[in-house]
């Protein structure tokens, strides 16, 4: 129910959401430090559409609905070869992050850690070998690399139009 107005009744999503962290930040200002929290979320239908939000808020609760939002905004679209694993091999760099996805045999499962596990499991990735090559640990930077490398293979994947003139 929407809590403004309890005669909405709120549809429910066809995105699974993950929480990736949760993160106090501070801010300093001339009276001392503000407190706020950082939340990182991935949506996805495992069926091919997979986001990532950020989003900054003074509670728990209102971070989590701008990542929400946020995740809606960024999703992309990725094409599966079968239905199951990506097209092809791609490496990604994203700040210090580094990740390297290669494709996988049928029913050879996802094998993958951290956050880029999450983040292949709700795009609907199911036979995929992945590997963090970067030496953070930062999990936003992480979920952030495998996101650009789905991107870059949706883009791949995509029939150039000539145009006509």
């Amino acid at each position: 129910m929407n809590p403004r107005n309890p005669h909405i009744k709120k549809k429910p999503s066809e995105f699974q959401e993950k929480v990736l962290e949760i993160k106090r930040v501070t801010r300093v200002v001339a009276g001392g430090k503000r407190m706020s929290f950082r939340a990182t979320i991935v949506i996805g239908d495992k069926k091919g559409r997979v986001g990532l939000g950020i989003g900054k808020g003074l509670d728990v609760a209102a971070s989590v609905e701008k990542a929400k939002r946020q995740a809606q905004k960024n999703l992309i679209t990725v094409n599966l070869k079968n239905s199951r694993t990506i097209p092809h091999e791609i490496e990604e760099k994203y700040s210090a992050a580094r990740i390297r996805l290669k494709p996988a045999k049928l029913n050879h499962g996802l094998i993958a850690g951290g956050s880029a596990r999450t983040v292949l499991e709700l795009a609907g990735v199911r036979d995929v070998s992945a590997k963090i090559l970067g030496r953070t640990t930062n999990k936003l930077t992480n979920a952030l690399a495998t996101m650009n490398a789905l991107r870059k293979l949706a883009k791949k994947a995509e029939p150039s139009t000539p145009e006509t003139v």
